[in-house]
């Protein structure tokens, strides 16, 4: 299974699926910064997923997948380059395949060194660090305020723009790795295959384009 070339796209296939699905849930509890409540919701959504046991438990799940999905991939992009050291003899360009289908060693890389930041900024500090606190409207219960985490870190510019890059590459990412996992899966007739390539691109425009509105909007001071 993590071996054999089938067994390697098959586990790559079903993490990637597994991602997807965490990524909805993501962008889906932090678009409620958009609240505009001080992050009254924000912080409700963070601290539900931060204290209770099933959440926490998937939480070590997809580490694993995660760092599974990221072995899986740098081994079959090492594999690939290593079969074919001498290159094709005419290059199609784009009419063979998009360059990014071709690129998702380097597009995967890069959203590997965004996580690592991304993680430095919020999960960390949320689970190791001292956090400044907020309280809940109507029951005054305390809470970590990460509201106010994002508010500090994405007044940077930096910091925005590095989460604006790598939010495009997560989206170049996707416009391939969406549709290619149902592909490996066996999902590939002309009743679905032309469906799933469409959904795959809206997801990853939607998605990316909602994680990239974050930031922007706290640096220019949409939301407060």
């Amino acid at each position: 299974m993590f071996t054999s070339s089938i067994g390697q796209k098959i586990t790559m296939a079903l993490t990637g699926i597994f991602l997807i699905l965490f990524l909805i849930v993501h962008v889906s509890v932090n678009a409620l910064m958009w609240a505009n409540d001080d992050g009254d919701m924000f912080n409700r959504a963070a601290n539900f997923l931060g204290e209770n046991v099933v959440p926490r438990i998937i939480e070590i799940g997809l580490f694993l997948f995660f760092i599974l999905h990221i072995i899986q991939g740098l081994v079959l992009e090492a594999e690939n380059r290593s079969k074919r050291s001498v290159p094709y003899a005419v290059n199609y360009g784009n009419k063979g395949s998009k360059w990014y289908s071709r690129s998702m060693g380097l597009l995967g890389t890069l959203v590997l060194l965004f996580l690592v930041l991304h993680l430095a900024d919020f999960w960390i500090p949320s689970r190791f660090l001292d956090m400044p606190h907020a309280i809940l409207k109507g029951d005054n219960k305390e809470v970590h305020n990460l509201y106010v985490l994002m508010q500090a870190r994405f007044s940077v510019l930096w910091v925005v723009i590095v989460y604006v890059l790598g939010c495009i590459a997560l989206a170049y990412h996707l416009a391939h790795g969406f549709s290619s996992a149902f592909k490996t899966l066996g999902v590939h007739n002309k009743r679905y295959i032309g469906m799933l390539t469409w959904l795959g691109y809206a997801f990853s425009i939607i998605v990316p384009l909602a994680f990239i509105m974050m930031p922007i909007s706290f640096y220019l001071g949409w939301v407060k």
